[in-house]
């Protein structure tokens, strides 16, 4: 996301118990992408925003039943760059499709390389998960482009020495449904972007730290519980999560009292994140299509659907705005309701028990930040290693930037196998 979500609810965290019933999954997903060999790309579908991208995004022979492998790259136009990478491809891949759970894909992306000689052994690797930026192929970042806090942000960790690679997610600029919220998805794709890259460039290291913010901090909060089993070949080290989405459990959020975010919603107030409302049907309707656009959204709203099927996020929040809609005249009473089938199930978390330390930035004005909270109380519980910070004056969007000072640090502690001091229930600190 580039603008605060106002989220309705959380997703419940899904515990896997049992490392048989872990195992048996893998042999099962191994076995079903064998029986899926010569799967093509769906047709293009206007209704899910597809097309309007070059050739380079549809692949047009049988996707590869193992995933995380690379199909072709080609150099991202300089206008779509980062500044410190050295070099920089757009790149194209296979991948599971999170929501069947067996069927490959393609996934687009790209891949940055920092300046400089490799240390010995190669590069190590960000896998960058990106937040909310439409659910149109044009919308895919590796055509797009991103935003200046991105840019500044991806810059910091090259500068760093980490080699960036970047999902564009299932569905954005390939053909397919994107599914947005879908944290299986988001993190296979995630997961296969940085195979591919491996398998394909000698000067990266299998030293893999997994970072995202908002949409992609939930998906890297979930991709470090899907790893060891999805993809046990990774080296995952650690994991850097910025305005993550949690379904935090009542016991919990009351726990934190009396820290309480300052954001406070208005539902008169004209408010362009209401975008957001317009692709949450969508994605809904992926899951229920019998779900009609009238069961959720007022007659004033509904045109704006169509919009977003075409629109990305910035321009969708402009459009919303302009339009005037407020949160009283956009979403029809009890609609939440109506959509509790995609929440629920879309954003799970396989596990909150990782192998792995976990940095968790919330901004102590954002409206997430007692759900990250939440969420970093929880994982302790479940006996991860968490790293927590909570930004003073800072919201949804401010936190990524100024988070970095204090997850760089962290991540070089992890990737050394220094020990990390738990901080499970931080107090709000000034930005350094």
């Amino acid at each position: 996301m580039t603008s605060t979500r106002h989220h309705r609810r959380f997703p419940r965290t899904l515990e896997l118990t049992h490392a048989a019933r872990a195992a048996a999954g893998v042999l099962l997903l191994s076995c079903a992408l064998l029986a899926q060999a010569g799967v093509r790309a769906p047709a293009p579908d206007p209704l899910q925003g597809d097309g309007r991208v070059s050739a380079f995004y549809t692949w047009d022979g049988d996707i590869p039943a193992t995933p995380g492998t690379l199909l072709r790259s080609e150099a991202l136009p300089p206008t779509l760059g980062l500044e410190n990478a050295a070099r920089q491809q757009r790149i194209l891949y296979s991948s599971t499709d999170g929501v069947s759970g067996n069927t490959p894909i393609a996934v687009s992306g790209a891949l940055f390389i920092p300046q400089g000689t490799p240390p010995k052994g190669g590069w190590p690797i960000v896998a960058w998960a990106h937040g909310t930026f439409g659910m149109a192929d044009i919308c895919a970042p590796s055509w797009f482009g991103r935003s200046y806090r991105d840019v500044r942000y991806l810059n910091g960790w090259l500068k760093a020495g980490f080699a960036v690679v970047a999902t564009d997610y299932q569905g954005l600029g390939t053909p397919g449904p994107n599914p947005q919220l879908n944290n299986r998805s988001n993190s296979y794709t995630l997961l296969d972007s940085v195979r591919a890259v491996l398998h394909d460039s000698p000067d990266l290291a299998n030293e893999v730290v997994l970072v995202g913010q908002s949409q992609g901090g939930s998906a890297v909060i979930a991709a470090s519980g899907y790893a060891p089993h999805y993809a046990p070949d990774l080296n995952v080290r650690a994991t850097v999560a910025t305005g993550i989405i949690y379904n935090a459990p009542r016991a919990t959020l009351a726990s934190l009292a009396p820290f309480k975010t300052r954001f406070k919603r208005d539902p008169e107030r004209v408010e362009s994140t209401l975008a957001y409302e317009f692709y949450s049907v969508l994605s809904a309707q992926q899951i229920d299509p019998s779900l009609k656009p009238e069961e959720v959204l007022t007659d004033s709203a509904r045109p704006l659907l169509e919009q977003s099927r075409i629109s990305c996020l910035a321009s969708l929040e402009d459009d919303s705005a302009f339009a005037g809609l407020t949160r009283a005249n956009t979403v029809k009473p009890g609609a939440g309701k109506r959509l509790d089938t995609w929440w629920n199930s879309y954003l799970a978390y396989p596990t909150l028990a990782f192998k792995t330390p976990v940095f968790i930035g919330a901004g102590a004005d954002d409206g997430l930040a007692p759900a990250e909270l939440s969420l970093a109380k929880d994982a302790c519980a479940a006996g991860t290693t968490v790293e927590a910070h909570l930004y003073a004056g800072l919201e949804h969007n401010g936190t990524v930037n100024a988070s970095f000072n204090d997850s760089l640090p962290f991540v070089r502690r992890a990737l050394a196998g220094a020990p990390i001091a738990p901080v499970c229930a931080p107090k709000e600190q000034a930005p350094l």
